[in-house]
Protein backbone atom coordinates (compact mmCIF):
# COMPACT_ATOMS: atom_id res chain seq x y z
CA UNK A 1 0.00 0.00 0.00
CA UNK A 2 2.89 2.21 1.20
CA UNK A 3 4.86 1.44 -2.30
CA UNK A 4 1.85 2.08 -4.33
CA UNK A 5 0.98 5.07 -2.71
CA UNK A 6 4.11 6.66 -3.17
CA UNK A 7 4.53 5.71 -6.88
CA UNK A 8 1.60 8.17 -7.36
CA UNK A 9 2.86 11.34 -6.17
CA UNK A 10 5.95 10.45 -8.16
CA UNK A 11 6.32 11.89 -11.55
CA UNK A 12 7.21 8.98 -14.51
CA UNK A 13 10.27 9.65 -16.28
CA UNK A 14 10.55 11.05 -19.43
CA UNK A 15 12.89 8.47 -20.68
CA UNK A 16 11.49 5.00 -20.61
CA UNK A 17 13.97 2.39 -20.95
CA UNK A 18 11.45 -0.24 -21.30
CA UNK A 19 9.96 1.07 -24.85
CA UNK A 20 13.48 1.33 -26.02
CA UNK A 21 14.22 -2.37 -25.40
CA UNK A 22 10.75 -2.89 -27.14
CA UNK A 23 12.10 -0.90 -30.08
CA UNK A 24 15.75 -2.60 -30.36
CA UNK A 25 13.77 -5.87 -30.10
CA UNK A 26 11.65 -4.95 -33.12
CA UNK A 27 14.75 -4.32 -35.07
CA UNK A 28 16.85 -7.42 -33.88
CA UNK A 29 13.65 -9.21 -35.31
CA UNK A 30 14.15 -7.09 -39.14
CA UNK A 31 17.86 -8.24 -38.82
CA UNK A 32 16.97 -12.05 -37.91
CA UNK A 33 14.52 -11.65 -40.92
CA UNK A 34 17.01 -10.22 -43.05
CA UNK A 35 19.45 -12.53 -42.28
CA UNK A 36 17.48 -16.07 -42.02
CA UNK A 37 16.19 -15.09 -45.77
CA UNK A 38 12.55 -16.30 -45.41
CA UNK A 39 10.52 -14.30 -48.09
CA UNK A 40 7.31 -14.84 -45.84
CA UNK A 41 9.02 -13.93 -42.55
CA UNK A 42 10.36 -10.76 -43.90
CA UNK A 43 7.34 -9.63 -45.67
CA UNK A 44 5.25 -10.18 -43.02
CA UNK A 45 8.18 -7.86 -41.19
CA UNK A 46 7.73 -5.32 -43.81
CA UNK A 47 3.88 -5.71 -44.07
CA UNK A 48 3.23 -5.13 -39.40
CA UNK A 49 5.92 -2.52 -39.83
CA UNK A 50 4.42 -0.20 -42.54
CA UNK A 51 1.01 -0.67 -40.76
CA UNK A 52 2.24 0.53 -37.95
CA UNK A 53 4.13 3.43 -38.88
CA UNK A 54 0.87 3.95 -41.07
CA UNK A 55 -1.70 3.87 -38.80
CA UNK A 56 0.01 5.36 -36.18
CA UNK A 57 0.70 8.81 -38.53
CA UNK A 58 -2.62 9.15 -39.80
CA UNK A 59 -4.40 8.49 -36.72
CA UNK A 60 -1.92 11.25 -34.58
CA UNK A 61 -2.29 13.34 -37.92
CA UNK A 62 -5.74 13.41 -39.08
CA UNK A 63 -7.37 12.28 -35.39
CA UNK A 64 -5.62 13.04 -33.01
CA UNK A 65 -3.80 15.83 -33.70
CA UNK A 66 -7.33 18.12 -34.58
CA UNK A 67 -8.49 17.19 -31.41
CA UNK A 68 -5.46 18.25 -29.60
CA UNK A 69 -5.49 21.78 -30.75
CA UNK A 70 -8.50 22.61 -29.99
CA UNK A 71 -8.10 20.94 -25.87
CA UNK A 72 -7.30 22.95 -22.85
CA UNK A 73 -3.23 23.52 -22.10
CA UNK A 74 -3.97 21.49 -19.22
CA UNK A 75 -5.32 18.50 -20.92
CA UNK A 76 -2.56 19.05 -24.21
CA UNK A 77 0.49 19.23 -21.22
CA UNK A 78 -0.96 15.63 -19.49
CA UNK A 79 -1.46 13.99 -23.03
CA UNK A 80 1.94 14.81 -24.29
CA UNK A 81 3.51 13.72 -20.76
CA UNK A 82 2.41 10.30 -22.04
CA UNK A 83 2.32 10.11 -25.75
CA UNK A 84 5.97 11.15 -26.18
CA UNK A 85 7.63 8.71 -24.08
CA UNK A 86 5.61 6.22 -25.52
CA UNK A 87 6.54 7.08 -29.38
CA UNK A 88 9.84 8.57 -29.05
CA UNK A 89 11.58 5.30 -29.40
CA UNK A 90 8.15 3.56 -31.53
CA UNK A 91 7.99 5.97 -34.27
CA UNK A 92 12.09 5.81 -35.18
CA UNK A 93 12.22 2.24 -34.55
CA UNK A 94 8.90 1.58 -37.40
CA UNK A 95 10.22 3.75 -39.93
CA UNK A 96 14.04 2.41 -39.59
CA UNK A 97 12.29 -1.32 -40.00
CA UNK A 98 9.88 -0.72 -42.54
CA UNK A 99 12.16 1.15 -44.96
CA UNK A 100 14.90 -1.66 -44.42
CA UNK A 101 12.69 -4.26 -44.68
CA UNK A 102 10.80 -2.75 -47.60
CA UNK A 103 14.06 -2.65 -49.38
CA UNK A 104 15.71 -5.98 -48.77
CA UNK A 105 11.99 -7.40 -49.86
CA UNK A 106 12.86 -5.66 -52.85
CA UNK A 107 15.79 -6.98 -53.58
CA UNK A 108 14.57 -10.02 -52.78
CA UNK A 109 12.05 -10.50 -55.23
CA UNK A 110 13.68 -8.99 -58.03
CA UNK A 111 11.92 -5.13 -58.14
CA UNK A 112 16.05 -3.56 -58.06
CA UNK A 113 16.64 -4.72 -61.19
CA UNK A 114 13.87 -3.87 -63.12
CA UNK A 115 13.70 -1.71 -66.65
CA UNK A 116 12.00 1.92 -66.66
CA UNK A 117 9.06 2.48 -66.16
CA UNK A 118 8.54 -0.03 -63.83
CA UNK A 119 11.94 1.04 -61.91
CA UNK A 120 10.09 4.36 -61.54
CA UNK A 121 7.78 2.73 -58.91
CA UNK A 122 10.52 1.69 -57.17
CA UNK A 123 11.87 4.78 -57.20
CA UNK A 124 8.87 6.20 -56.24
CA UNK A 125 8.55 4.30 -53.03
CA UNK A 126 12.69 4.80 -52.16
CA UNK A 127 11.82 8.80 -52.64
CA UNK A 128 8.94 8.19 -50.34
CA UNK A 129 10.26 6.30 -47.80
CA UNK A 130 12.93 8.32 -47.50
CA UNK A 131 11.63 11.39 -47.27
CA UNK A 132 8.77 10.37 -44.59
CA UNK A 133 11.81 9.19 -42.44
CA UNK A 134 13.98 12.34 -43.09
CA UNK A 135 11.15 14.29 -41.68
CA UNK A 136 9.98 11.94 -38.66
CA UNK A 137 13.59 11.85 -37.31
CA UNK A 138 14.66 15.00 -38.16
CA UNK A 139 12.12 17.16 -37.33
CA UNK A 140 8.66 15.60 -35.66
CA UNK A 141 10.43 13.47 -33.02
CA UNK A 142 12.93 16.70 -32.13
CA UNK A 143 10.14 18.99 -32.78
CA UNK A 144 7.72 16.48 -30.21
CA UNK A 145 10.28 16.44 -27.58
CA UNK A 146 11.00 19.94 -27.30
CA UNK A 147 7.52 20.63 -27.11
CA UNK A 148 6.77 17.71 -24.55
CA UNK A 149 9.62 19.02 -22.38
CA UNK A 150 8.63 22.87 -22.55
CA UNK A 151 5.18 21.73 -21.25
CA UNK A 152 6.74 20.29 -18.18
CA UNK A 153 7.80 23.64 -17.03
CA UNK A 154 5.52 25.19 -14.26
CA UNK A 155 5.43 28.10 -17.01
CA UNK A 156 5.57 26.78 -19.87
CA UNK A 157 6.36 29.77 -23.10
CA UNK A 158 3.19 29.45 -25.00
CA UNK A 159 4.02 31.37 -27.63
CA UNK A 160 6.85 29.25 -28.82
CA UNK A 161 5.20 26.11 -27.94
CA UNK A 162 2.07 27.66 -30.54
CA UNK A 163 5.14 28.54 -33.02
CA UNK A 164 6.45 25.18 -33.25
CA UNK A 165 3.26 23.17 -33.12
CA UNK A 166 1.63 24.92 -35.89
CA UNK A 167 5.19 24.07 -38.02
CA UNK A 168 4.35 20.62 -36.40
CA UNK A 169 0.95 20.37 -37.99
CA UNK A 170 2.18 20.97 -41.55
CA UNK A 171 5.15 18.75 -41.14
CA UNK A 172 2.37 15.90 -39.82
CA UNK A 173 0.18 16.90 -42.61
CA UNK A 174 2.70 16.37 -45.27
CA UNK A 175 4.15 13.56 -43.49
CA UNK A 176 -0.05 11.90 -44.01
CA UNK A 177 -0.07 12.58 -47.67
CA UNK A 178 3.06 10.86 -47.81
CA UNK A 179 2.03 7.76 -45.67
CA UNK A 180 -0.89 7.83 -48.25
CA UNK A 181 1.13 8.29 -51.59
CA UNK A 182 3.16 5.26 -50.41
CA UNK A 183 0.17 3.31 -50.38
CA UNK A 184 -0.63 4.12 -54.12
CA UNK A 185 2.47 2.90 -55.06
CA UNK A 186 2.40 -0.72 -52.50
CA UNK A 187 -1.14 -1.32 -54.19
CA UNK A 188 0.78 -0.67 -57.60
CA UNK A 189 3.56 -3.51 -56.55
CA UNK A 190 0.93 -5.65 -55.02
CA UNK A 191 -1.51 -5.76 -58.30
CA UNK A 192 1.62 -6.39 -60.53
CA UNK A 193 4.40 -3.53 -62.27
Amino acid sequence: MTVAAASIGRPEPFIRWGYALSALAGIAVMISAVIIGNLWFLNFVHVFSSLLWTGVDLFMGFVLGPILRRMDLSIRRQIARQLTPRTLFLMPAVSIISGTSGWFLAVDLGYTALDWPAFGWVVAALALVTAMTILGLGFLTPVNVMVCLELQKSEPDLRWIGTWMQRYFYAVAMQGTMQIAIIVVMTRFRMGL
